[in-house]
Parts: C-alpha cells; structure tokens; sequence
C-alpha cells in the first residue's frame, strides 16, 4: 500500500497559509488551500469548479456547492456544503476575481488563454507550495485527509464522514482518519 498523503496540524497549516501571503496569486493560493481543508474536496474536484458552480448571481458565494457525478471520482453527484470560515474566504477570492464569462473555472491559472487548472496542474501547484512552504509528505490530498481527520476528531460520526466524502465504503473513510495523541487523550477522558 502506498504512503497517505500528510495530514496538516493547524501549525502547519499556517505555515502554509503565511508562504502563501508573501507570493503571487495569494487571495487565490490562500483559497485553494482552505476550500481543501474546509471542504474535502478531491483536486480533480477543485479543478472542475466553475465560477457559477461556488458565486450565485449575486455574487455571493453558495452554501452548497453541486458537484456534477462527471466531476467526481465515484461519478455520482454529491452536495458540498460550505461552512462560514470557507465561505468568507471564498467570498474575498470572488471579490477580486469575476471573470467576464462565469462558466470559467473558478481558480484560475496564470497561463495565458487557459481555463484554470485541471486536475493534474492541481496536483502539481500543491506539491510545490507544501514543500516551499517546508511541509513534507504533505500532497494535494492532505487537505482532504486534514477535512476527514478534524471532522472525526470532533465526533462526527464515520457514516457523516463518508458522505461528506463521496466515498462508497466506510473503510475507505475510516483509511483517512489519521489518529493523534490529541484524539487519543480525548478518548480517554470519556471512560
């Protein structure tokens, strides 16, 4: 079995979130990274959105974002719900990018004439922002695992998890859980 992806501690998360702040692209970056830790969306996932798909007419970022089943790895639709940290961030993101056609993709990428990222070039800008940023093991995956983990963490219960995941099998749910000793002391103050 090949290694999982690292699961960020709210340390290295910042440490991210800081690298980010001081490049290109931070209002973006910054919300690439929070839309995978606040979301457990999967990078083919992120790479899909459209402008319409996260900011209503209005202009206001969603409470759910409606994930099309061609857009995800189990090919069924699935609802991503937005709580209220990921929506401010994804509400600033949008202030400072409306692209004329809204059917663009909502993270843009720096190449001329291209429609954002696919999943791939996703993959690719979070490995190389985890490690300048100095995160090793971490991938475009650790956001979810990092959304799985702190959900679990709290008590949600593995079948929410799974849902929330778009995973078919609880096992593969439970294969995301990364147990810490924080998660371990808190077990024990229960007996």
């Amino acid at each position: 079995m090949s290694k999982q992806a690292k699961t960020l501690t709210a340390e290295e998360l910042r440490r991210v979130l800081d690298y980010v702040a001081t490049r290109k692209h931070s209002t973006r970056n910054r919300a690439l990274v929070l839309t995978s830790v606040y979301s457990g969306c999967r990078v083919g996932e992120l790479s899909s959105l459209t402008y319409t798909d996260v900011v209503d007419d209005e202009g206001k970022v969603r409470d759910e974002i409606r994930l099309k089943a061609e857009n995800t790895k189990t090919k069924e639709a699935r609802v991503v719900f937005v709580n209220a940290k990921l929506k401010k961030e994804l509400q600033q993101y949008a202030s400072t990018y409306k692209p004329a056609n809204t059917e663009l993709k909502f993270f843009y990428s720096q190449k001329r004439d291209s429609n954002g990222y696919n999943a791939n070039t996703l993959t690719q800008f979070f490995h190389y922002l985890y490690k300048r940023a100095g995160i090793f093991g971490a991938s475009s995956h650790s956001g979810r695992r990092t959304f799985i983990t702190n959900l679990a963490s709290k008590g949600v219960g593995v079948r929410v998890l799974m849902s929330l995941a778009g995973h078919r099998n609880i096992s593969t749910t439970q294969a995301y859980i990364d147990v810490n000793d924080d998660m371990k002391r808190k077990a024990v103050e229960l007996a």
